[in-house]
Formats: structure tokens, sequence, C-alpha cells
């Protein structure tokens, strides 16, 4: 990491500030000083890494990932009120690791829960979005967790999600909070003309 700032090496500054009250610190407001990148990653599977070693602290990782900002930049940042420092994520910052369905049609409500406890109810605010996988031709879904940062619904989870599926207006999807996301043509799954 190239910086002037001696304590940007420590990535505990300023977090023991940030995390106070209830649900995520407003880190969309703060605008401190970029001091570098530092060596922290978050794999495919939510696994964080420092200095390509997990973290094997839940309590941290969580503490972690409420100051964690993705900006307009498409860059993902750990923010304090003091510093700014940027991290590696491979896909999505968070994984849905378990998904509970209640009611059924277009009143069916789907939560999930990601890798460090965010709790998300799809709806409008927190949107399902499917996107290509790379060299399968499968479909990998992702759910909004909050200000830009995505959840990566698990694999056993998408299997469950799309058993929660139906067909609508010739595509194949879900419904949630009134909202319905699409996921393939029901053409090119043999469930429609």
């Amino acid at each position: 990491m190239n910086s002037g700032n001696q304590d940007a090496a420590n990535p505990l500054k300023g977090l023991s500030e940030a995390k106070s009250g209830k649900g995520p610190p407003p880190v969309h407001l703060w605008n401190p000083p970029f001091c570098g990148d530092i060596d922290m990653r978050i794999a495919q599977d939510g696994t964080w890494f420092y200095m390509n070693s997990p973290i094997g602290r839940k309590p941290l990782v969580q503490l972690f990932s409420s100051v964690l900002r993705h900006d307009a930049d498409g860059n993902y940042y750990l923010v304090t009120p003091v510093e700014k420092v940027g991290i590696r994520v491979d896909d999505a910052p968070f994984t849905a690791v378990r998904m509970a369905v209640e009611g059924e049609g277009q009143r069916q409500v789907i939560r999930f829960e990601t890798n460090v406890e965010d709790e998300v109810t799809v709806d409008a605010a927190h949107p399902l979005r499917f996107a290509p996988e790379e060299g399968t031709g499968g479909l990998k879904p992702y759910v909004l967790v909050r200000a830009g940062l995505e959840a990566l619904v698990s694999r056993a989870l998408f299997y469950d999600l799309a058993a929660a599926g139906v067909v609508q207006d010739g595509w194949f999807g879900v419904w949630s909070s009134g909202q319905f996301y699409p996921m393939q043509k029901a053409s090119e799954i043999g469930l429609g003309p």
C-alpha cells in the first residue's frame, strides 16, 4: 500500500468509532481520504481473507462488512469516518446462505440471510437479478442487500429458489413482495410454447 499515513496499514483503525448503534453505520455519508489498498479479499464463497489468510472470527468479518462500500468507480472500500481503504471482491461481497419462502403466487415473500447475518426481504428496494454464469450457460442469482452491495445466492439455495418459480407472461421466475423477478424465457427451458 502506498500511503503517507502510517495508520492506513491498520484496517481496524476507526472501526470501533464506526460501529455504534443498530444497523450498519452511514458509510454513504462519510468522505474520508483514500489511504490506499490493503491486502484484503472477499472470495466468491464469501470467505474474507487478510494477507492471504482467512479471517476466522465471524464478529470481525461482520464488523468489516458493516463498513463496506461499493462506490461508483466499481471498487469496494472499507470506510470509516477517518479513512477509506480499497479491498478486492471476487464476485459479490456477501453470500445468501439461508432462504425462507412464505405464501405463494403474487403474495409470495422470499427472505434471505447472508453469511454475515444480514436479513433481506426480496422487494422493490432489494431486488433479485440473474446474471449469466461464465463458462456454464447457467444463471447466477444475486439479491441487493444494501447500497450497491449484493449477495450471491448459493447454488443450493438457487435450486430452492427455482422450486418456488412459476411461469408469468412467457418467463420463468419468482414472485416476492408483489414483484415478479424473471429468470429465463419459459420456452428456453421447455416450459412454454
